[in-house]
């Protein structure tokens, strides 16, 4: 079962083009649909984390995030109802807000229509992510988190968002402190074919293909060698520089 769903992940086939080498397509949904409602995708995800951190040599729980989010064509199935415009992007369907360690390894994830802003998705994440992770002190974010928001943080959650913006003589592509990490998870996510458009009815679905997205990456990380998994990801710790080239 675990296998047919990572497959449509990877491949973004329907459920009932389902090849034969599977289960039938309707059970394979239903057990998808069963770890999503009961939360066990998340679970699971979380388990394989803790792993490989282990794996990194740091501890089981972080101390630092990074915070981000990405904006992705709705296909026809995405309902009005759950969709928006992203007026930046020029994107109509949702956006996908992310928090993620300092080694880019999934926090938490939240989808939204695309008109959602980075500020409000924040406001519902951040006292989430206080919850969960104790730990967490410091979150580094973009531009887009500026304003009230910082200082609501800092008051409500005691938690310090940190912006990295932009210097104003930077033109074109710069690779930003801290920021290039969670971009680099986003990058990762749209290897999962599922997940270069959103397809799903419910952004539920959608959040539980991006943590299986996930999983399947850290459980390649941690069933090889902690270098080769650098070259295969192209991983490196998230300081002041650019990522580690293979």
């Amino acid at each position: 079962m675990l296998d047919a769903v990572r497959y449509v992940t990877d491949n973004a086939v329907k459920w009932r083009a389902m090849p034969a080498g599977f289960p039938a397509w309707d059970r394979v949904y239903a057990f998808f649909r069963r770890w999503r409602d009961k939360g066990l995708a998340r679970e699971f995800h979380d388990r394989l984390r803790q792993r490989a951190r282990r794996a990194e040599g740091r501890d089981v729980e972080p101390t630092a995030a990074i915070i981000d989010s990405q904006s992705v064509k709705g296909a026809a199935s995405v309902p009005a109802t759950s969709r928006g415009y992203d007026g930046g992007k020029k994107i109509n369907g949702r956006r996908r807000h992310i928090i993620t360690d300092s080694i880019g390894l999934l926090l938490t994830v939240l989808v939204t229509a695309a008109d959602v802003t980075d500020r409000q998705a924040a406001r519902v994440m951040l006292p989430r992510l206080r919850e969960k992770f104790r730990k967490i002190t410091l979150i580094w974010a973009d531009g887009g988190y500026t304003g009230r928001l910082v200082t609501w943080a800092r008051e409500k959650l005691q938690l310090t968002l940190e912006i990295v913006k932009r210097s104003d003589d930077m033109s074109g592509f710069v690779v930003l402190p801290r920021r290039w990490c969670v971009e680099r998870t986003l990058g990762w996510l749209m290897r999962s074919l599922r997940l270069v458009r959103d397809f799903e009815t419910l952004p539920a679905s959608s959040e539980t293909f991006v943590y299986f997205s996930m999983a399947m990456l850290m459980s390649r990380r941690i069933a090889i060698p902690a270098p080769a998994a650098e070259q295969l990801a192209g991983t490196s710790p998230c300081h002041g520089g650019g990522p580690t080239l293979p």
